[in-house]
C-alpha cells in the first residue's frame, strides 16, 4: 500500500517513534482538507475517529469539530497541599481515601442534580436539545468524574510535597454539541465535516463549544474542592491556593500567529505560548509533569497533554493481565477491586512519557516532575 505523503510546509512533527501508516494516513487527511494552512503533530499522537488525539489544526476561516473531538474542555487542574505525600503511606488513610472520594466525587452522577453556577446559566446553549442534556445531565455530572482516561490523582512532587492532578472534561454536554453541529454541517471530499466561522448559523458551535468548555472547567475545580475535603478529614491539609494550575487541551479558539488571525484547534494537546503554565500526566503509574510553554511558533504553540496510548483498549485487555496491572502499579494505591477493570488503563497501554517529553523539548520547559502515590479512576 502506498501511504499519502506529508506536505512539509503544513505538516510539522514532533514524535517520539515511528508513525504507524494507519496515523500517517489520518494526519495526510486532515492536512488535505479545506482551508486547512498548518498541521502540528505532537509527540503523543494516536489514531482516533476522523482526527489523531495529539495534532493540533489552524485554518483561516473553517472550523472542524472532529478536530476538537467529543469531550470539548476537557483538561487538568493540579493543586498541592500543606503536607508530606508520606502522610498517604498508611493502608488504613489510603482505604478512608477511597471510600470518600467514592462518595464525593462520584463516577457517573451524584443522587441528585445540584445548581449550575451563573457562569453557564447566563449563556444558553443555541437548540433546545442541548438545553435539555445540560439541565437533565449536567446537573446531575457536575463534579463528576467520568470513565475512560479520566481520573483523580495525588503524587508527590520531588521535594516530598502531596499534590493533587484532576483529569475530566463536559462530560455529557461535549459530545452532544459536536454530534449535533456534525450533523448540521456538510461533509467535504476527505469526510471531515466542517463550518464556516463566519456564517451566523455556524458559528453557532462555537457559542456551544465554549459553553461546554466552561462547563469542564466548573467540573474539575468543583472536583478539586472536593478533594480539599477528603483530605481536610482525613489528613487534616489544607490546599494552598496559590498552587493551583489549570489547563485544556480539547478546543477551537482565535489565535494571532505569525501568519495572522488563525482558527486553532487542539485535540489531545495544550496550548504552550512562552511562560503559560501546563500540565501533562504519564500514565496512572509513571511520572507526570508541570511545565511552562516556550512559544514555539512552528508548533502553534502548542505541546503533548499526555503520554499517548500505544495499545488500544481492546489490546491492552488482551495483553495485560491483572496480575501484570499489579506488577505496573507497585508502589501506587489503586483500587484492586476494580484491577480487572483497569487493564486498558495500564501504564504498559501507553507510550514512555520520557520519550514523550525528550521529543518536545522546544516545546515546554518542565518545571516540576511528580509521581503517582494514590490513584482514583473510574470504571
Amino acid at each position: 500500500m502506498t501511504l499519502p505523503r506529508l506536505s512539509p510546509g503544513i505538516v510539522k512533527m514532533w514524535v517520539a517513534g515511528r508513525v504507524p501508516p494507519d496515523v500517517q494516513g489520518s494526519l495526510a487527511r486532515l492536512a488535505s482538507a479545506a482551508d486547512v494552512v498548518r498541521v502540528a503533530v505532537m509527540p503523543d499522537v494516536h489514531l482516533a475517529h476522523d482526527v489523531c488525539v495529539g495534532t493540533v489544526l489552524a485554518t483561516t476561516r473553517r472550523i472542524y469539530p472532529a478536530a476538537v473531538g467529543g469531550d470539548i474542555g476537557c483538561g487538568m487542574i493540579a493543586a498541592s497541599f500543606d503536607v508530606d505525600a508520606t502522610a498517604l503511606d498508611d493502608a488504613d488513610r489510603a482505604g478512608r481515601m477511597f471510600d470518600r472520594l467514592r462518595r464525593l466525587v462520584p463516577v457517573h452522577r451524584h443522587p441528585a442534580p445540584r445548581p449550575l453556577p451563573s457562569s453557564l446559566t447566563e449563556t444558553p446553549l443555541s437548540d433546545a436539545r442541548l438545553q435539555t442534556i445540560a439541565r437533565r445531565d449536567g446537573r446531575v455530572q457536575l463534579g463528576t468524574l467520568g470513565r475512560g482516561n479520566h481520573f483523580l490523582e495525588f503524587q508527590s512532587d520531588d521535594d516530598g510535597r502531596l499534590w493533587v492532578m484532576i483529569h475530566s472534561g463536559s462530560r455529557a454536554v461535549g459530545p452532544a454539541v459536536r454530534d449535533l453541529h456534525v450533523a448540521r454541517a456538510a461533509a467535504e471530499r476527505t469526510g471531515l465535516a466542517s463550518l464556516d466561522a463566519e456564517s451566523d448559523d455556524d458559528r453557532a458551535y462555537l457559542t456551544d463549544a465554549a459553553w461546554a468548555s466552561r462547563y469542564a472547567d466548573v467540573n474539575r475545580r468543583a472536583m478539586l474542592d472536593a478533594a480539599a475535603a477528603v483530605l481536610a478529614d482525613v489528613l487534616g491539609a489544607a490546599i494552598v491556593p496559590s498552587s493551583v494550575i489549570a489547563c485544556d487541551h480539547n478546543h477551537v479558539r482565535r489565535e494571532q500567529h505569525a501568519d495572522g488571525l488563525l482558527w486553532v484547534h487542539r485535540k489531545g494537546a495544550i496550548s504552550a505560548a512562552a511562560g503559560e503554565a501546563g500540565i501533562i500526566p504519564g500514565s496512572m503509574g509513571t511520572r507526570s509533569f508541570h511545565v511552562e510553554g516556550r512559544g514555539n511558533a512552528e508548533s502553534l504553540c502548542s505541546s503533548s497533554h499526555g503520554a499517548g496510548r500505544t495499545m488500544s483498549r481492546d489490546e491492552a485487555r488482551r495483553r495485560i493481565s491483572a496480575k501484570e496491572l499489579r506488577r505496573q502499579l507497585a508502589g501506587v494505591w489503586f483500587d484492586a477491586a476494580a484491577e480487572h477493570a483497569l487493564r486498558d488503563e495500564a501504564p504498559g497501554a501507553y507510550k514512555d512519557v520520557r520519550a514523550v517529553m525528550r521529543a518536545q523539548r522546544d516545546l515546554t520547559r518542565i518545571v516540576r516532575r511528580l509521581r503517582p502515590v494514590l490513584v482514583y479512576k473510574g470504571t
